[in-house]
C-alpha cells in the first residue's frame, strides 16, 4: 500500500458516510467493513475502498436487506440484482399481509365486531389459497358424497368448488366479510344437509322442477313481494295467474310447489353470492324470495 494513501479513523469514516460510529464499529467487528490496517496505537484505519464499501452497505440496509444478505452481496455469492429481486418479492408478501390486516380492521370497525369475531376473521382471511380451497372442497365432498358424478344433481358440485386462486392483493372489507361468512356457512351442518338434500333430489329421475317462466316469477312474484301483496290474498291470486294459467289443476299446482321448494333456499343462494363476492364478480339480484312468494301462492290458490 502507498504510505500516502489517505486513511480514516472510525470517527472520520462515520462523518464522511453519515453512519454512526457505533454502527461502523459493529459492522467492522462483523467483518462487513474490515479496517485497512491499524495505527501504531491500535486504532482501526480505513481507506477509500472501505468508504465505498460502507456506502454500499448503508444503501443495502436502507433498502431493508438483512446483514446476511448484505454479506452475500459483498462476498459476491449473490449479485445486487438477485438480492434486490428476492427482497422485492418479500416486500410484496409483506405488503399483501398489511393490506389484508387493513381490510380486516376496516371490516371489524364497520361491523362493530367482538374480539373473538376479529380473531376469527383474521384467521380465516390469512388462510392460504390452498387452505381456502380445502375448506370448500371438504364441504362439497361431504354434501355430495356417494352421488354419481354424471347426474345433474352431482354436477353442481364442480361449480360449488369455484374459489379464486387467492384473495386480491388489496382486498376490500366486503371481500374479507364474504370469505369469513362463506367459511362459517359451509361449516354449518344444517346447511350441509340442505345442500345434500337438494343434490339428491336433483339426481333422482323426474325430481327436477318442470319448465316454468323464471323471468315471469321474478317480475310478478318479486313485484308482489316488494309491494307487500300477501300470496294468499285475492290480489295475490291475480298475480299468480299472470305467472301460470288460471285453469292449471290443483294437483299440478301442488306438484310444482313441492318441486320448486326442494330447490329454493335463501342460504344456498347466499352461498353463490358470497362465492361471487370473494371472486370479485358483480353481485346478482336475489331471486329466492320471489320463488318463495310464488310457492306460497301456488299452495294458497289450489
Amino acid at each position: 500500500m502507498n504510505d500516502h494513501t489517505e486513511l480514516f479513523t472510525i470517527g472520520q469514516l462515520a462523518r464522511r458516510t453519515g453512519v454512526s460510529v457505533r454502527t461502523v464499529r459493529f459492522w467492522s467487528d462483523m467483518g462487513i467493513v474490515a479496517p485497512t490496517r491499524r495505527s501504531a496505537g491500535g486504532y482501526r484505519l480505513y481507506d477509500v475502498t472501505a468508504v465505498a464499501r460502507l456506502d454500499l452497505v448503508r444503501t443495502l440496509r436502507e433498502l431493508g436487506l438483512d446483514l446476511e444478505a448484505v454479506q452475500r452481496v459483498l462476498n459476491r455469492q449473490d449479485t445486487v440484482a438477485e438480492i434486490a429481486g428476492a427482497h422485492a418479492d418479500a416486500l410484496d408478501a409483506e405488503i399483501r399481509v398489511l393490506r389484508l390486516r387493513r381490510a380486516v380492521l376496516r371490516s371489524v370497525a364497520r361491523r362493530g365486531s367482538t374480539t373473538e369475531e376479529m380473531r376469527l376473521m383474521h384467521k380465516m382471511a390469512r388462510l392460504s389459497a390452498q387452505e381456502r380451497q380445502r375448506v370448500i372442497d371438504d364441504f362439497v365432498d361431504r354434501a355430495f358424497a356417494g352421488l354419481d358424478p354424471d347426474t345433474p344433481g352431482a354436477q353442481i358440485a364442480q361449480r360449488m368448488r369455484q374459489m379464486p386462486a387467492e384473495l386480491p392483493d388489496d382486498p376490500t372489507a366486503e371481500q374479507v366479510d364474504a370469505w369469513v361468512e362463506l367459511a362459517e356457512l359451509v361449516g354449518d351442518e344444517a346447511f350441509q344437509r340442505r345442500v345434500r338434500q337438494m343434490a339428491v333430489a336433483g339426481a333422482e329421475p323426474g325430481e327436477q322442477p318442470q319448465q316454468y317462466d323464471h323471468e315471469s316469477i321474478l317480475e310478478h312474484g318479486g313485484g308482489a313481494l316488494a309491494a307487500g301483496i300477501a300470496p294468499e290474498s285475492a290480489e295475490g291470486r291475480a298475480v299468480l295467474h299472470r305467472i301460470i294459467d288460471a285453469d292449471t289443476p290443483a294437483e299440478e299446482r301442488v306438484r310444482l310447489a313441492d318441486e320448486l321448494e326442494r330447490f329454493t333456499d335463501r342460504r344456498v343462494e347466499r352461498y353463490w353470492q358470497l362465492i361471487g363476492a370473494v371472486n370479485g364478480r358483480p353481485p346478482f339480484p336475489p331471486s329466492a324470495a320471489a320463488f318463495e312468494w310464488f310457492i306460497a301462492a301456488l299452495r294458497a290458490h289450489r
